[in-house]
């Protein structure tokens, strides 16, 4: 945000001056309970017990009171409200021409509390260059340029960008789902996108909300996007200390919580000494006798121990001495010639 914007807007003031123009003192406390302008929003039932009317009554003064609002807005005569909306406008056009609530408000506000956030929603509703999408259970409370696309355009663009992500089937760059959707400016696909809760991004990449490497919710799923990100096997101090470097919401976690977490997911495999990779890399869980097992089957014959320890090296982050020890000292092998080995029978 600019420092113009800054100066531009003392948003209690201006909210006080436009409940100003109200003249009922009851009309006034309806507006600023339901739109949470003072404290947290309130329901039409709780506001007229308040109030000793009914939920009905309340709804039908709040569509007046804000009809009359929307109507001086559009002519001029709600103080302040063309400064608002020229700082809002700009605001939103440098997002992409569409932008949620909550984002808005990080740039508007130094608090970006949850009144602060329901006083932009208020000034947006009340200013007729801005399109408003109400939050519901598949969007996030935004806000867009209304010149550019209503409320309806912002979801229909939105629900493009969702079933693109469901036909590339994999988390994709914004540049890739504007493409598919045919809009021209990567920067207002992803701003369509984020109005959307059914959609999500981490490290550059769009995906669906419930797929862990763009939305991970958990440890593990933190610890599957880190190794896959890094595309190469990592010790699990190294994890904890990429998680806590990372733009994870929660990044505060233990080399204990991640190490328990690395045992427990079957989506890991311990390859050596505290090192772990993805079981999708091809890697299979088991000691290294086991590997040594595997390779051997695989080969249906002696192997010299130069090409045993060659073929466990490739799925084993472990020294060459612990595979000559496991050799020459389990049951389940046997050498057949100098430095050659088979199983056991």
């Amino acid at each position: 945000m600019t420092e113009a914007s800054t100066s531009q807007l003392q948003i209690e003031t201006i909210i006080n001056d436009i409940l100003g123009t109200i003249d009922r003192e009851r009309e006034r406390e309806i507006i600023a309970r339901r739109y949470g302008l003072f404290d947290r929003k309130e329901t039409l039932e709780q506001i007229g017990e308040l109030l000793g009317i009914t939920r009905e009554r309340v709804r039908q003064l709040e569509k007046a009171v804000m009809a009359k609002l929307k109507a001086m807005a559009d002519s001029g005569q709600l103080p302040h409200i063309q400064e608002v909306q020229k700082v809002l406008v700009s605001e939103i056009q440098e997002m992409g021409k569409a932008a949620r609530i909550s984002d808005l408000g990080a740039r508007l506000t130094t608090a970006n509390s949850r009144i602060d956030q329901s006083r932009i929603s208020f000034l947006a509703a009340l200013s007729p260059e801005i399109a408003v999408v109400d939050e519901n259970d598949h969007f996030h409370h935004s806000v867009g340029i209304a010149a550019e696309h209503d409320e309806k355009t912002i979801k229909d663009l939105a629900a493009k960008a969702i079933e693109a992500v469901k036909n590339i089937g994999e988390p994709a760059t914004i540049d890739k789902i504007a493409s598919l959707i045919k809009l021209e400016n990567p920067d207002h696909t992803a701003a369509l996108a984020s109005t959307s809760k059914h959609l999500a991004t981490l490290n550059g990449k769009w995906g669906l909300v419930k797929w862990p490497t763009v939305n991970p919710k958990n440890i593990r799923d933190k610890i599957y996007v880190i190794l896959q990100d890094a595309g190469k096997h990592m010790h699990f101090n190294e994890i904890a200390e990429a998680i806590k470097q990372s733009d994870f919401k929660r990044k505060d976690v233990t080399t204990q919580a991640i190490h328990n977490e690395l045992i427990k997911d079957k989506r890991f495999v311990l390859i050596g000494r505290g090192i772990y990779a993805l079981k999708e890399w091809g890697y299979q869980k088991g000691t290294v006798a086991d590997i040594i097992t595997d390779v051997l089957k695989k080969a249906n014959e002696p192997l010299h121990r130069d090409e045993i320890v060659k073929q466990v090296l490739k799925s084993r982050h472990v020294k060459e001495t612990t595979i000559l020890l496991n050799l020459q000292g389990k049951p389940q092998f046997k050498r057949v010639a100098k430095a050659t080995y088979a199983l056991a029978e």
